[in-house]
This record gives C-alpha cells, sequence and structure tokens, in this order.
C-alpha cells in the first residue's frame, strides 16, 4: 500500500526555519520524481518543488526561489523541504506528491503556520 506521511510543520515566526519530511512505505522512491505542493486557504493548490530521481532539484514557485531547498534520503525512504526565511505568505498545508504505477498520490498533508 503506497503511502506518503508529511510532518514537521507547525507555527513559526517570520524569518524562522521549518524542515518538512515526507516518508514513504509501500514503494521506493529511488527511481522516481517527487513533488512538494502547498494549498493556502482559499488558493489553488501550488507546486513548490521537484527533486527528480538523479537528485536534480528544481523549485518552481517564483515566491520561494533562494529561501527552500529540497532534497531526498533513499535509504530512508524520505524526502524533505527545507524551508528558511519564512514569510506569512509561505502559510499553508503542504503536500508531499508522487506518480507510482501510474497513479498520483499524496499525503495527507501538514499545515505551516508563520505568524508573529
Amino acid at each position: 500500500q503506497v503511502q506518503l506521511v508529511e510532518s514537521g510543520g507547525g507555527l513559526v515566526q517570520p524569518g524562522g526555519s521549518l524542515r518538512l519530511s515526507c516518508v514513504a512505505s509501500g514503494f521506493p522512491i529511488r527511481p522516481y520524481a517527487m513533488k512538494w505542493y502547498r494549498q493556502a486557504l482559499g488558493k489553488e493548490r501550488e507546486l513548490v518543488a521537484v527533486i527528480t530521481s538523479a537528485g536534480d532539484s528544481r523549485i518552481s514557485a517564483d515566491s520561494v526561489q533562494g529561501r527552500f531547498t529540497v532534497s531526498r534520503d533513499n535509504a530512508k525512504n524520505t524526502v524533505y523541504l527545507q524551508m528558511n526565511d519564512l514569510k506569512p505568505e509561505d502559510t499553508a498545508v503542504y503536500y508531499c506528491y508522487v506518480t507510482f504505477g501510474g497513479v498520483g498520490y499524496w499525503g495527507q498533508g501538514t499545515q505551516v503556520t508563520v505568524s508573529s
């Protein structure tokens, strides 16, 4: 059974940092690109970052360029999203996503709230 479980969210002050984790089970992440999305209240879900099976990463959201980085640890079957210099507009639920066997799978999401 394919499962993605995100963790690491929480309440942080502006300028702070968080590292989100996405632990996969039911399949090995090594051959697959992994993605992070986010969805703020009342807005559409937005692609934030992608990391390929080769480890090449791309930050897709212009608003987080230079502040967010994505990485993976295939041995731990885990993908990470390091978020620095957080801003109130980064407040959202953050989701991990993978396409496996032609089917897209989402995690349950982890809430990130940036507020003073």
